[in-house]
């Protein structure tokens, strides 16, 4: 590798190595360079009248889409991407469900129609105003109308050739991301993405061609999928977004191999041992954890698949904290004491985004989290963060014993409830200890039914370790002493 050793962690070196924590920051090139497809990607492409990107928060949804995007333009095909700021004004209006499902079609329609004039280079106020018209069909119509303006409208060659490419194809592709930015989960917001998922359904039945892809939070999709029994005929379409540690390491060795200029054989990397493949992380990180109690001499990437919620956008933050405190310190390595550093953050941030994203449903989501603090006899008798089924309703239950909680559908809480919606949150996780020694961790994307109770499956439940920090601040030495790795 070129100057492997040799990294000096400015703002601008971390970016390039981890990526933003955001896809629209991130400049397409490079996130085309280490993106991970997964089989996510191909089932979101492939030629079907509707897909539903279904994930938590900070998975990787916009990332996708980005990449689709321009995959697409690649191809010299015409993707179409709407954001909230190009529907904030659609479906608000009418509280009969059936008109708000009408203004969402009709408003699409000319928002698709115009975006698709604009892009060939024949967009003019006579066709726009054409788009509304009752009983269009868009696809047929806009081709139609680019036939009969194509010689007459002075064109450049590249609108030319995307012309002749739609009308061979006769095929639109939406990418609808974003829609969860405003949302409070109150019953008209849900109304609001019943009823647009509604009205891509009725579009895309009525105009052969036309193919939406819609990105939508896991929490979201939740409680629209959940109050509106008319989305089940939807359910068909949803891809969940699920990533394996595997994965994600995977990605991560992308990252710093291609900084490098160094290629990087995804197929090969998945099908090889973390425990072979981790040495493409030793230009960035020491090799070994040199903490205490169970993370003594642990090897760097364990740490690191310890700490993220099998989501992307968590070992971006852990890296580019803990790359922050080598710039500080002036090293040209990511070392124990770097990350030991920003644990404490890191773990706070992650509580913060977790109230932040489930607050619009359970409102008292933040009393809750915190009420799973260690009692002061659980952190002296055993380790706190860790419970049997049993255990967990009864701290479940002392804790609804101080607090009201009820979610926002107005649903009533129970003790099974809200270790539901702590599993699902990824709060905690099903955890059971292997005949080696080492720790198995499931999560709910991963199998919905572990918190069943009409099943006992052998697993206890896990307070994830990405938040004891910001739980137990006061004896940090105790979670390095008690917390076990996750196997690989």
């Amino acid at each position: 590798m070129k100057n492997p050793y040799n990294v000096v962690f400015n703002d601008e070196t971390i970016q390039k190595i981890f990526g933003f924590e955001d896809a629209e920051s991130e400049p397409i090139d490079r996130l085309k360079q280490y993106y991970f497809k997964k089989e996510t990607f191909d089932r979101v492409m492939t030629d079907l009248p509707i897909r539903l990107l279904v994930g938590h928060k900070g998975t990787g949804k916009s990332a996708l889409i980005k990449v689709a995007i321009s995959e697409e333009r690649d191809k010299g095909n015409l993707p179409i991407l709407i954001k909230p700021d190009d529907i904030a004004e659609l479906g608000k209006s009418d509280e009969n469900f059936l008109l708000r499902i009408r203004q969402w079609k009709y408003g699409l329609m000319k928002i698709i129609g115009a975006k698709v004039f604009s892009e060939l280079g024949v967009y003019n106020d006579s066709l726009a105003g054409k788009l509304t018209q009752f009983g269009i069909k868009l696809v047929s119509f806009i081709s139609e109308s680019v036939l009969s303006m194509r010689e007459s409208v002075d064109l450049m060659p590249a609108q030319l050739a995307l012309i002749d490419n739609f009308l061979k194809a006769k095929k639109i592709v939406v990418y609808i991301d974003d829609l969860d930015r405003g949302w409070e989960g109150k019953k008209d917001d849900v109304n609001r993405i019943s009823a647009l998922l509604n009205s891509i359904r009725d579009m895309a039945n009525e105009n052969p061609g036309l193919y939406f892809k819609v990105a939508l939070r896991s929490d979201v999709y939740f409680l629209v999928r959940t109050s509106d029994e008319s989305t089940d005929k939807i359910e068909s379409s949803v891809v969940w977004f699920r990533w394996s540690n595997q994965e994600i390491l995977v990605m991560l060795i992308k990252k710093i191999l291609t900084f490098f200029g160094e290629k990087a054989d995804e197929s090969i990397l998945m099908q090889t041992p973390q425990i072979h493949i981790c040495y493409n992380l030793d230009t960035v990180f020491d090799k070994k954890f040199a903490g205490g109690g169970k993370w003594a001499n642990v090897n760097m990437y364990r740490i690191l698949m310890s700490l993220t919620r099998k989501r992307p956008r968590d070992i971006v933050k852990l890296c580019t904290l803990a790359a922050r405190q080598a710039f500080y310190d002036n090293s040209n390595l990511i070392r124990t004491k770097h990350l030991e550093s920003i644990f404490d953050e890191y773990s706070q941030g992650r509580i913060q985004d977790t109230i932040n994203e489930y607050k619009s449903e359970l409102p008292l989501i933040e009393k809750l989290l915190f009420g799973m603090k260690p009692s002061k006899k659980s952190k002296t008798t055993s380790d706190g963060f860790i419970f049997s089924t049993i255990e967990l309703n009864q701290k479940l239950n002392n804790i609804m014993s101080q607090n009201n909680f009820q979610f926002a559908n107005g649903r009533t809480v129970t003790a099974k409830d809200l270790a539901q919606f702590l599993f699902k949150i990824n709060f905690i996780t099903a955890r059971k200890e292997l005949d080696d020694g080492q720790i198995q961790r499931k999560y709910f994307q991963e199998n919905r039914y572990l918190s069943s109770s009409f099943v006992d499956f052998g697993y206890d439940w896990e307070i994830h370790p990405a938040f004891r920090w910001a739980l137990q601040p006061d004896s940090i030495e105790d979670i390095f002493n008690k917390l076990s790795i996750s196997a690989d």
